[in-house]
């Protein structure tokens, strides 16, 4: 099974990788639509300043200087991220609406969602380029008295679930983060939910809250306040610049692991033509050293994948959380 938190591929792969993902644009000229001749909207269904806002736009700013127009991002907010998914899907494929969108959307949240969506997470988006994944720790305010998982797991038993933590709404990565951890320590907390998980990170650090699964690129504004203390790692492996940090699993939470990523994604039906100079000029801008050092900046982890590593993460990631919300009993 492909992991999102395993290394990125080197350089000499991402460009070796660019010859087949832009053969259709080295056609002959009067075989290209003439695209694009206006701006390129790209759906963000998650708040602006979140991490996966963060990628989009650093990726979003190339392509554009590539292409010769403008990639403008809209975010479209609610219900987790499903509204501005739906919206995507229902964009005119013509390749001037376009979504970046990430792994809760597409295969965590239907695995856990009552209601019916209003799109199909294979069937309605063609994979364009991975973007990067999003380093998850488990935080808490600097109040907790608590340095390990264990001592936030003792002290929240000990408060009958009052212990809160923060989330950017019912479905989001932070939630779905925090039900996880909760069903495999069995421990329980309560929620607090704001509508964008950029409020639910300054409320952490200001002390409203008390613990939250927040990315790396939420916390570094607050990282030399000292108000937000890491006490483990989300992810499989220990963050390379956290190296003494153990994940959650290394500290009593076997199997524990939440791992994000985001991606390009243009809607069913949007033009071949377009598709394949979308996919190579994405893989040319991915394979540039200042873009992937402006993400690593953001606290993000540049995470090229060709659109077919990406349909393949996609079905093994479908397939593990739905073995994660049936054994966990995880649900909205």
């Amino acid at each position: 099974m492909h992991r999102p938190d395993r290394p990125a591929p080197t350089r000499r792969a991402l460009l070796g990788a660019i010859p087949a993902l832009g053969a259709a644009a080295a056609l002959p000229a009067r075989a290209q639509p003439a695209w694009p001749t206006r701006p390129v909207n790209v759906i963000m269904p998650l708040a602006a300043g979140s991490a996966s806002d963060l990628a989009i736009r650093i990726l979003g700013e190339r392509m554009g200087e590539i292409l010769g127009q403008r990639f403008t991002v809209e975010n479209v907010t609610g219900a987790a991220g499903l509204i501005g998914a739906e919206r995507a899907a229902r964009a005119t494929p013509d390749g001037y609406g376009l979504a970046a969108l990430n792994n809760s959307i597409l295969t965590i949240l239907p695995n856990v969602q009552s209601r019916r969506l209003g799109f199909d997470p294979f069937a309605d988006f063609i994979p364009i380029v991975g973007i990067a994944t999003i380093p998850t720790f488990l935080g808490v305010h600097r109040d907790v008295p608590a340095r390990t998982v264990q001592d936030l797991v003792t002290f929240a038993r000990g408060r009958g679930g009052q212990v809160t933590y923060a989330s950017g709404g019912t479905g989001s990565p932070q939630h779905l983060a925090t039900e996880m951890f909760m069903a495999m320590a069995d421990v329980r907390m309560t929620e607090v939910g704001y509508r964008g998980a950029t409020q639910a990170a300054a409320d952490l650090a200001a002390g409203h809250v008390q613990v939250m699964f927040i990315s790396h690129t939420l916390a570094l504004p607050f990282r030399d306040t000292g108000n937000i203390r890491f006490i483990g790692f989300a992810g499989t492996e220990r963050h390379p610049e956290f190296p003494d940090l153990p994940t959650v699993a290394e500290q009593g939470v076997a199997g524990y692991d939440y791992s994000s990523w985001i991606a390009l994604f243009a809607p069913r039906g949007t033009p071949d033509p377009v598709v394949a100079r979308l996919r190579g000029e994405g893989a040319r801008a991915m394979a540039e050293p200042a873009l992937r050092q402006r993400l690593v900046g953001a606290g993000l982890a540049p995470w090229f994948r060709t659109p077919d590593a990406l349909a393949e993460i996609m079905r093994a990631d479908d397939a593990r959380w739905k073995q994660v919300v049936r054994t966990a009993d995880i649900r909205m």
